[in-house]
This record gives structure tokens, C-alpha cells and sequence, in this order.
């Protein structure tokens, strides 16, 4: 409930404060003193766009100041701001002429985002062109969902919704890139064939490369062999011949002296070198294949591990660990199909929980849309609309898992309200041929049968009474005055029948002082309202008759009160 407003430097307004009460308030006064300036201030403290013209002329800035207090308890299942604490929530919006401001929740700063949340939770504005919520589908969907209690059933299907189309998204990527998926099976095969058809091993690269060096130097080598063995253990000028010829000389010399006996022994090891020396280029000698085409075989295998590295690594253990790599890709790639198997048989699992949870909305809507048209046919039957037919149409079209399309996250249902406000007339969709009256007093017959009678609120009027008189204003007041059992009802109104409903009545005033115009706001006593609704009811030519039918009218219809 809106406790107490203060505005600031606004329009004609200077600084202008008021405390209100429960239930049933109006507002009158003047055309132009005001009035709609008071209900801009509450939408800028429930996050509006503010306009730097609103700012009264000759001033920097402008200030808006409400405190609402909470119910004790919020309503059962609430979220978002309603549900955060109880007792009172101070709401200041400042702005600047540069088009700035800031906006404080409680002394704190927060986005204007932010309060337009809390006010949502904290106000409705009904003025004569807010009545648009009624001609958006979606809102119409929302309040059937609201009055069949179906919003928490609506959420078990958005989040059903949400499960399936993702999986589906997943089958349709998955089935997208099937031939891409074979295209790089295909890719894949071929190279873990080219590396396995290589028969590579690892440091085989510097074995081959060793091979070829000596195979470019072969006959280099073949001649080193031959002098080798020429030196070493061939011919009569060999060293093992010449070593026999020395071992044979020490052999005399030993009989004359005994010292020469220690080199018979040296020489005979040297031989035995010369001769294992030999025996090695022998083994050598025998053991390579000088041949020109074994060194086009080298050649060839270089080659081709070269080629290798550069496509899949510096080095024959990352070529035969890209393999391994791709080997485990081709593996998992093979197994999509098993995937793709699998993930079908979770999109007929959720499609079932959808397409069940989506018939129970169904279901439940189209049993409380038969109860909210007879209800509110009956509500605006009060409201001097006794001959229009109000009418819900609910066009269901099936989900099919093949078509994400038909997949919502509101249900299967498209709701569309109906109306003929008069006999004979065709009825025909509510935001096509609905005027600004009607659609005021639908709104107020919604608010009175929704289930947000449940979930106090300001609720605002701004002229709701628009083009209308006599028993429907009345009408009018009666249904605003039971609104205002379980809401707070501010409203802006030029029909005596309906300012003498209100439990609280305040007079907007407009004054002129040294060129200056100033806008200022009055509580009314008995009399004082009796004076009011006179104005009201004869203009400024106020008579002893109109005061004295003033008086009347507000006694009788305080009675309610």
C-alpha cells in the first residue's frame, strides 16, 4: 500500500506531500490542476522513463519520494522483489535537466531496472490508455493462467519445453553433421593407412640416416677397407707379417740374452690386434650392401618419412601418436550413430513429459475459461454492459517432436478474449473493436474476479469512468469500493456517483502566484466534500439543491463504508 508521496520541483508542482490510507481514495479537481502529474510521480517511482521536461521550470532537478508498506505476508509462492522482506520499502527517484538521476530503494542505490521490478510487484496503473495490456495476447494468456492457478503448471511445462527443443537442437546437430561426420571418417581412415602402411619405428629415421651416409661414401669406405686389410694382415709388408719376422728375430736374441723374452710377448698381442683388426673389416666389408640400389631404398624411406612429419609431427613418435589420436577420433565418430540412437529415445521421453504436462494446461484452461467468461459477462452485465458477450477462444495445435516449432514454453494454447458489446453484433476479438470504455470496465471486471484479489496492491484508476454516467457510474463505484476491500484503490475521477463512494477524498488544486503556477493537494473533510461533489455535479455554479443533493448522494453511499 501506498502510505505517504512526496514530490518535488515536478511540473507545477513545487514540493507537494500527502499521506493516504487504506481502501477507497479518489482524487478530484480541475481539468489541468494536476492530477495526472500525481500519478506520473508513482510511475516514476516504479521505474518509468523520466523525461527531463518534467522538471519544473527554473530547477536543476526534481524528486519523487513514496514509502509503500508490505503486507505482513507476502503470498504464498512469491518471488522476486514481494518476497524479499516485510514492513516498508522507501522508494526515491531523483532526476537531473542533463537527463541523469539516481534511483534508492530503502538508502540504497540501484538501476531504475530495478525499481521497475519492485513496482510491479507494488502497483498497477490503469489510466486511459494503459488499458493496452488487455490488447496483447500474451497478457490475455497470462491472466487466464493467473485465474486457473496454472502459472506454477506453466513453469513445469516452460522448463519441459526448454529440455526437449535443447535435445532436439542436439539431434538436429548431430544429424547436420552426418555427412560431415563421414567425410572425416573417410579423412581419417585415410591417414591412420598411410602411417600404419609406413611400418614406422621409433628412431628409425636416424638409423636410415646413418645407412645413407655411409652408402654416399662407399667407395671411399671399400678403398679404407683395402688398404686396412693391405696393412694389417695381407701381404709380405703387412704389420702381422712383420710382426712374425720381429717375433722371430726376439726368438734368436732371447738365447743370448733373456731380456728379449718380454717382447715376444708384446709382439704377439700386437698380432693378435692386427689380426681382430682385420677380422673386423672383413666383418664390415661383408656385412654392407654398397649397392646403388640400396641407397635408392634410403633414399626413398627418408623420403617418405619426411613427407609424414610435415603433415602429422616433427618426429616419428608424434607421427605414431597422431595416429593413436586419430585412431580414438575414428572410434568415437563411429559411435554417433549410437549416440544419435540414444538421444532419440531421451526426445521421446521428453516429449511424452511435455506433451503431458502441456494437455494438463490445456485441460485446465479450457475449464477455466468457461468459468471466466460467465464471470466476467456477469461483472460488466454490472457495469452498464448487460447486453455484451465475453467469450475466450482457445485454439490448441499438438506438439510433434518433429517439429521444435509447435514446441512452446507457454503450452500448445493460443487464448484470445471475445467480445459483442452489443445484441446482434458478431463477437470478434476483444483488441480490434473494444473502445477505451470498454476495455476500462473490463479491466476492472478482470481485476474484480482475478485471482490477484488475493495479493493486495495499489491499484490506480486514471479516469476510468471516461464517457460514461448515471447507474454505471454508480456501478463503477460499487465495483471499485468492493476492489477496495482487498486492495488500495487511488482514483482519478470527474463522476460525483463514483468520488462518493470513496472512503478518502483529496482535491487537487491549481493556483497563480506572481506568474508562477503551483499545484497543491487537500485532504477533504465531510463538508468540504460535500462542496466537491456539488462542483462535481453542477460545475462552479454551486446551488443550495446541488449541495443539499451533494450531501445526499454521500451519506448514502458512505453507508457502505
Amino acid at each position: 500500500m501506498l502510505s505517504y508521496l512526496r514530490i518535488k520541483n515536478l511540473a507545477t508542482i513545487e514540493d507537494l506531500e500527502v499521506s493516504l490510507g487504506e481502501g477507497f481514495t479518489v482524487l478530484t479537481g480541475e481539468t489541468g490542476a494536476g492530477k495526472s502529474i500525481i500519478i506520473d510521480s508513482i510511475r516514476l517511482v516504479c521505474g518509468e522513463k523520466a523525461a527531463a521536461d518534467l522538471i519544473r521550470t527554473g530547477k536543476t532537478d526534481a524528486s519523487v519520494e513514496s514509502i509503500f508498506r508490505r503486507p505482513e505476508r507476502p503470498p504464498a509462492g512469491a518471488e522476486g522483489p514481494a518476497a524479499e522482506d516485510e514492513g516498508e520499502v522507501v522508494i526515491r527517484r531523483q532526476m537531473t535537466e542533463q537527463g541523469g538521476g539516481k534511483a534508492l530503494v530503502n538508502g540504497i542505490l540501484v538501476p531504475v531496472k530495478k525499481l521497475k521490478e519492485l513496482g510491479a510487484e507494488l502497483v498497477d496503473v490503469y489510466g486511459q490508455n494503459d488499458h493496452v495490456f488487455l490488447l496483447h495476447l500474451e497478457n490475455q494468456l497470462q491472466f487466464l493462467d493467473a485465474f486457473v492457478g496454472g502459472l506454477a503448471l506453466r513453469d513445469e511445462v516452460a522448463r519441459a519445453a526448454q529440455a526437449l527443443k535443447a535435445s532436439l537442437r542436439e539431434k538436429r546437430d548431430l544429424e547436420a553433421r552426418e555427412r560431415e561426420r563421414a567425410q572425416r571418417l573417410d579423412f581419417l581412415s585415410y591417414q591412420m593407412k598411410e602411417i600404419t602402411e609406413a611400418g614406422l619405428r621409433p628412431g628409425e629415421d636416424d638409423e636410415i640416416q646413418r645407412e645413407r651416409h655411409l652408402l654416399r661414401n662407399a667407395e671411399k669406405i671399400g678403398q679404407l677397407l683395402d688398404r686396412g686389410l693391405d696393412l694389417s694382415d695381407a701381404g709380405e709388408d703387412s704389420l702381422s707379417a712383420i710382426l712374425a719376422r720381429l717375433d722371430a728375430v726376439c726368438g734368436e736374441l732371447t738365447g743370448f740374452d733373456p731380456a728379449y723374452a718380454g717382447f715376444r710377448e708384446a709382439f704377439a698381442q700386437s698380432a693378435i690386434t692386427a689380426r681382430e683388426f682385420a677380422d673386423s673389416l672383413v666383418r664390415f666389408k661383408a656385412g654392407q650392401d654398397f649397392s646403388p640400389e640400396r641407397l635408392e631404398d634410403c633414399e626413398e624411406r627418408l623420403s617418405r618419412i619426411e613427407r609424414l612429419k610435415r603433415k602429422y609431427g616433427p618426429g616419428i613418435p608424434e607421427i605414431l601418436a597422431f595416429a593413436e589420436n586419430a585412431k580414438r577420433e575414428a572410434s568415437d565418430l563411429a559411435r554417433s550413430q549410437e549416440t544419435l540412437e540414444a538421444l532419440q529415445g531421451r526426445i521421446e521421453v521428453e516429449f511424452a513429459r511435455y506433451a503431458a504436462r502441456a494437455a494438463e494446461l490445456t485441460e485446465l484452461r479450457r475449464r477455466g475459461a468457461a468459468e471466466l467468461e460467465r464471470l466476467v459477462e456477469k461483472e460488466i452485465a454490472q457495469l452498464g454492459m448487460a447486453k455484451a458477450r465475453f467469450a475466450i477462444r482457445l485454439a490448441t495445435t499438438p506438439a510433434t517432436a518433429a517439429n521444435s516449432e509447435t514446441v512452446r514454453e507457454l503450452g500448445c494454447d493460443d487464448v484470445e478474449f471475445l467480445i459483442s458489446p452489443n445484441p446482434g453484433e458478431e463477437i470478434k476479438p476483444l483488441r480490434r473493436i473494444a473502445s477505451g470504455g470498454e476495455l476500462s470496465r473490463i479491466m476492472l471486471a478482470l481485476k474484480s474476479v482475478g485471482k490477484e484479489r488475493d495479493r493486495p496492491k495499489t491499484l490506480i484508476f486514471d479516469e476510468i469512468d471516461a464517457g460514461i454516467g448515471g447507474t454505471t457510474a454508480e456501478a463503477i463505484a460499487h465495483k471499485l469500493r468492493t476492489l477496495a476491500r482487498t486492495h488500495q484503490i487511488l482514483c482519478i475521477t470527474h463522476l460525483p456517483q463514483i468520488a462518493s463512494f470513496a472512503r478518502h477524498h483529496f482535491r487537487i488544486e491549481k493556483t497563480v502566484d506572481r506568474r508562477r503556477t503551483y499545484t497543491a493537494i487537500k485532504a477533504l473533510d465531510f463538508e468540504e466534500r460535500v462542496a466537491e461533489l456539488a462542483r462535481l455535479t453542477s460545475g462552479s455554479q454551486i446551488t443550495e439543491t446541488s449541495l443539499r443533493n451533494a450531501r445526499e448522494m454521500l451519506e448514502r453511499n458512505r453507508e457502505g463504508d
